[in-house]
């Protein structure tokens, strides 16, 4: 199997070439791996927020952004540049420590969880033994912050917001961590490196979507439910809400819950591409073609080709995701509270541990095509 470009390598080679020394080189490489993670996940958010609004403009009809910049491309950066300017309000009662951490505190764990995001086999910021495991503790700290905002605001519709976004996560946090466990015990291992190794040598025969489609149907549901996207908006439903957790803030902390829950949206999008559809692997395996080919695996340019590639199919299969996500948006009513609730107990969690349980039947009996 090609190992593909090893960017830390280059970059720590190419400076040592330079004369600097390797602990140097070493400690200069330490930030640059985040500052590319945020301009990636920032530019990622831009284009989701452009791209709902002329899919959105499409169901409905009607033509969407075009003013600012060619096809309105510039609208979303139009929209952050206001919101940065705008003056930023606490009521008088609210508790003004908990009110500011709130959209920090749901913020900053969607970004931190880019580190275990693999572009390739050597494409990742950081490849953790128990990555998966590190996303799921993560992901489950954003209801915190709804809870506190709703809370510090000394609302009751911000409250009931708030109460409603902890209920939420809680019912499909369970079913979407029962949906990993299946895949991670096919692959025998929680980092995500090895999830999508375990899938690659078949091309798209090996993804595990073929292998766990039940999973991947709870999963998605669960993730598209842990970002709040419509049909599970409740915590925000502005006929019942006004706007749920975010009815008294202003300005840039309004506008952190918002690039949360899309930082949020493009990150569930990759793992899914990570979990089920292969990750960074090609339809076709390419050590299968380079060896049809005849074609050297180590080769430099091929190397260059399947890190390009896989960068390319990690970022289409995503975004994928989200065009089915912005679709879903437009076409399926919201739920009610207690519909929610009863989906997420009554239905996606009972499937979701028989589905665990198949899957460990399945790796006893069939152990060559489900990871034994």
């Amino acid at each position: 199997m090609t190992t593909g470009i090893d960017l830390q390598g280059s970059f720590i080679e190419s400076l040592k070439q330079l004369g600097l020394s390797d602990g140097l080189s070493k400690a200069l490489w330490i930030p640059l791996p985040s500052f590319l993670m945020i301009i990636g996940a920032t530019v990622g958010v831009l284009v989701v927020v452009w791209l709902e609004r002329k899919i959105s403009a499409a169901a409905q009809q009607r033509i969407g952004p075009e003013y600012a910049g060619p096809l309105g491309v510039l609208q979303p950066v139009a929209d952050g540049i206001k919101l940065v300017f705008k003056e930023d309000i606490v009521p008088a009662k609210a508790d003004p420590w908990l009110f500011t951490l709130g959209p920090v505190l749901v913020m900053l764990p969607v970004f931190v969880s880019y580190l275990i995001v693999p572009f390739g086999q050597n494409l990742i910021i950081t490849d953790l033994n128990v990555g998966i495991f590190l996303w799921i503790v993560l992901s489950s700290i954003a209801p915190i912050g709804l809870l506190m905002s709703g809370y510090a605001s000394n609302n009751k519709y911000s409250l009931l917001g708030g109460l409603r976004a902890a209920a939420q996560s809680i019912s499909y946090e369970i079913p979407l961590a029962l949906s990993v466990l299946a895949v991670v015990m096919m692959s025998n291992s929680l980092s995500t490196i090895d999830i999508v190794q375990q899938q690659s040598g078949y091309g798209i025969l090996g993804w595990n979507i073929w292998r766990q489609p039940v999973g991947f149907v709870v999963f998605w549901i669960s993730a598209l439910a842990e970002c709040e996207r419509l049909p599970f908006d409740l915590p925000e439903a502005e006929e019942e809400l006004v706007a749920g957790y975010q009815t008294e803030y202003a300005g840039m902390k309004f506008g952190l819950f918002y690039l949360g829950s899309y930082v949020n949206l493009v990150l569930s999008a990759l793992v899914v591409a990570i979990l089920y559809l292969g990750g960074w692997e090609f339809p076709i395996s390419i050590d299968a073609l380079a060896g049809w080919l005849g074609v050297n695996e180590s080769s430099a340019w091929l190397e260059v080709i399947t890190a390009s590639l896989g960068i390319t199919m990690t970022v289409l299969k995503a975004y994928f995701l989200i065009f089915i996500a912005i679709l879903l948006r437009w076409t399926v009513p919201r739920v009610r509270i207690d519909q929610l609730l009863d989906l997420g107990w009554k239905f996606l969690l009972p499937v979701s541990l028989v589905n665990l349980l198949l899957t460990a039947a399945l790796k006893l009996a069939f152990p060559i095509a489900f990871g034994g």
